[in-house]
């Protein structure tokens, strides 16, 4: 499936393609983890074996008597169908006595006796176990000293060959396959209950499209609470004027109205005078200026005329400036006094869109500054419109359009939003 195709696919299927994605991840690690503990696990079985098959006859009574006599020829009479007995009997796939010299006095393949042993012969009076390739391919061996009277009087080696420990580990290659397709066949349940939840909750809608409605309801709840706060704030201005002409204080009454109409005409001004400006965007920052005054917040638009438009759309818009603004006032409104909101937009050196939010507020601590963007994460109680959701839907709309968001250093808190102006070609 290729990303164009996986971007257009319905939310259920994004989710059924995810979790199937995890799960076989899962069960990749899963297999490797159990084949390399496995494949450890042999080799270790084999150094142990090949270490008490080599201690156990270099100190049996025969094997010592009938390499000290110091005949090769009856030593190999002797030993040589003892050493064949142990291979046949044992997991060993050799047992090599030679003299202390190193000249094989039994073997696996008799013309090489009399020869060389091929391998390592200790410097000193212990046991090596060591990996090492013979006339019978790589082994894992372990070669011991035979001793009479504290003297070394020869050595004997017994191997186990690298094939027969991956023989050895080919059940448990078995088990871990099974177990890794227990494990995708869990997942593909678990990934068809997941879509079936996500398709009783979002149809067959693309996960584009899920997202959209997610902003358009928020887009209607922040501006639905700045209308709010509008009327609010002028049923209030307009009660009182009523009550001071009612007083005879006309002047008062005629100066509060006036006071509260310069208000607004300055950033309908500012909006106005925007070139690319956005009725809706101008709508909703009349309604937050009304929020901020109702709250106790110093609010600042600083709105450029040439402030170019942006690639997303109204809802969208509404949705990313509403959810950093409501935000900011939350965290002024929590914050030490002098309490202030500022909102600039301005156009970038490479003509894109700045926006730019600060708050008086106390800050983002340094290790919540990336979790603040995930989705489901707040410093905030629940409230009825759930929790986490505004910063994480921001930096989706954001990521859609290929902008950027970014969360200022230092003091005051500050988010910085670039928006490109033209689509990628």
């Amino acid at each position: 499936m290729t990303d164009r195709a996986f971007a257009r696919g319905s939310a259920a299927s994004r989710v059924f393609a995810i979790v199937m994605i995890a799960v076989i991840a899962v069960a990749g690690l899963t297999v490797g983890a159990l084949l390399w503990e496995a494949q450890r696990a042999a080799r270790s079985e084999a150094e142990r074996v090949t270490a008490a098959i080599a201690y156990t006859l270099s100190v049996n009574p025969m094997v010592v008597g009938a390499v000290a006599d110091d005949d090769p020829a009856r030593a190999t009479e002797t030993l040589q169908p003892v050493a064949v007995g142990v291979v046949e009997s044992t997991p060993a796939d050799f047992v090599t006595v030679m003299d202390v010299g190193g000249i094989r006095i039994t073997h696996r393949d008799p013309t090489q006796i009399g020869r060389p042993y091929i391998g390592t012969i200790p410097t000193s009076d212990s046991p090596l176990t060591e990996e090492f390739a013979g006339t019978l391919g790589p082994s894992v061996r372990t070669i011991a000293p035979i001793r009479t009277s504290g003297d070394i009087v020869g050595w004997v080696a017994v191997g186990v060959t690298v094939g027969s420990i991956g023989e050895a580990v080919l059940p448990r290659v078995l088990v871990a396959g099974g177990i890794a397709a227990g494990l995708v066949a869990a997942g593909l349940g678990g990934a068809a209950l997941a879509r079936r939840a996500t398709r009783r909750v979002a149809g067959d809608l693309p996960a584009r499209a899920v997202r959209d409605t997610l902003a358009a309801a928020a887009s209607m709840r922040t501006l639905g609470e700045a209308l709010r706060a509008q009327t609010h704030e002028h049923g209030n201005r307009m009660h009182t004027a009523v009550a001071l002409l009612e007083l005879g204080r006309t002047e008062e009454a005629v100066s509060l109205l006036t006071a509260s109409a310069r208000q607004s005409q300055m950033l309908v001004d500012d909006v106005a005078a925007r070139i690319d400006g956005d009725p809706t965007v101008g709508a909703l920052l009349l309604g937050k200026a009304s929020q901020a005054q109702e709250r106790g917040i110093r609010w600042t638009a600083e709105i450029a005329p040439d402030a170019p438009r942006s690639l997303l759309t109204p809802v969208d818009q509404v949705a990313l400036v509403g959810n950093l603004v409501d935000n900011a006032l939350d965290a002024a409104a929590a914050g030490p006094e002098p309490r202030w909101v500022s909102l600039t937009m301005a156009r970038t050196s490479e003509d894109e869109l700045l926006l730019t939010v600060a708050d008086s507020g106390t800050g983002v601590s340094p290790h919540l500054r990336q979790r603040i963007f995930e989705r489901g994460f707040s410093t905030k109680p629940a409230g009825e419109t759930g929790r986490g959701f505004g910063l994480a839907l921001v930096r989706a709309v954001v990521d859609d359009v290929g902008g950027s968001l970014v969360l200022a250093e230092g003091a005051p808190t500050t988010f910085r939003v670039v928006l490109p102006t033209e689509a990628p070609r």
